[in-house]
């Protein structure tokens, strides 16, 4: 893999990261009453993260993240095992 393809992949990377930290904190705000409750929407999210959690790339990004290969200013509590695992069992109890 040439520079530009290492480049663009990361970026891939990042934005993946990004887009499911941004869902993980919505389901999060709706559940702590910061955004309105909307069961549906919060079902589409869980449903969302539980399909990367499981995922090869979740596990790709998750071993990048543990050999410190990810940018130091990028968001990623959705590679927590334990933010969204508790996370999904949470929402799972609202259900």
């Amino acid at each position: 893999m040439n520079d530009r393809d290492k480049r663009a992949a990361g970026n891939e990377q990042a934005r993946r990261i990004k887009q499911y930290e941004n869902i993980m904190r919505e389901a999060q705000m709706m559940l702590d009453g910061s955004l309105d409750y909307d069961p549906e929407a919060l079902r589409d999210m869980a449903d969302e993260l539980e399909a990367y959690y499981k995922s090869p790339e979740w596990k790709r990004d998750f071993a990048d993240d543990e050999a410190g290969r990810l940018s130091k200013g990028l968001k990623r509590g959705v590679l927590s095992e334990d933010g969204i695992y508790n996370l999904l069992e949470a929402i799972g109890e609202g259900r």
